[in-house]
């Protein structure tokens, strides 16, 4: 298809930036990817209202009343390409790149990003200044995807391609890469690199003692995350993150 059609059906849902297969796994659609760079290198650059300067096939989103999208005034913006589904709220300043894709319900606080080809599931609640990396290129990596009914807490960095599984609660200031380590503190194990965060995991920051004798000699340490907890299916994520936090 064409980068045109392309970017039309990015944004009402009929192809995504990342499928998830029938064992779980979430793989990049690299011809979705391809097609948004195609989309880059056939675009000029142009001035918009606002004083603002972008390739002019790819201008900001506007949402009409009967799409269920709430997008409150102050300073947010949802680029072209990008899947905003209904119920959604997106409370200002806050960032939605191209590619990007957010199911129904979910929440979008003030000062987040939701990186380009992020996958955001349904009834996710994105807590304020949660950075949601984004990635192009290389295009066969996989974009950060968060899955449904998980709670980021305020702060939180996810890139390099991290998935949270299923109702899992990240507290706030975790960060997650693929060189962050993260410890099962029930199952008393460490997650391998590139395991995604399971399904109702509880994730508190953490820090370990670094690697180097003369470091640790200083007291110095590195960041970790920690699952702590698990919560079940009925468990209210807020109440269980606030019971662990105290």
């Amino acid at each position: 298809m064409s980068w045109l059609e392309l970017l039309n059906n990015l944004e009402s849902g009929a192809v995504r930036a990342a499928t998830q297969d029938e064992s779980g796994q979430w793989h990049a659609n690299v011809e979705v990817k391809q097609g948004i760079l195609e989309a880059f290198k056939n675009g000029t650059n142009t001035e918009f209202p606002g004083g603002f300067v972008d390739k002019h096939n790819l201008a900001p989103q506007g949402f009409a009343a009967d799409a269920g999208v709430r997008m409150v005034p102050g300073g947010s913006s949802v680029r072209r390409g990008a899947h905003v589904a209904k119920g959604t709220i997106i409370m200002p300043p806050a960032y939605v790149n191209i590619g990007a894709y957010i199911d129904e319900g979910t929440m979008v606080d003030s000062h987040a990003l939701v990186g380009s080809c992020a996958q955001v599931g349904k009834n996710v609640h994105l807590s304020a200044a949660v950075q949601l990396g984004g990635v192009l290129e290389p295009i066969g990596a996989s974009p950060v995807v968060v899955e449904d009914d998980a709670f980021i807490g305020a702060g939180c960095v996810i890139v390099e391609g991290v998935v949270v599984k299923k109702g899992a609660v990240l507290a706030p200031g975790v960060r997650l890469s693929a060189t962050i380590p993260v410890y099962d503190c029930v199952n008393e194990r460490q997650l391998d690199r590139g395991e995604p965060i399971p399904e109702y995991a509880i994730v508190i920051p953490g820090s370990r003692p670094a690697s180097n004798a003369w470091a640790r000699e200083q007291g110095l340490s590195m960041s970790c995350a920690l699952i702590v907890k698990y919560r079940d299916e009925q468990s209210d994520a807020s109440l269980l993150l606030e019971e662990v936090l105290r």
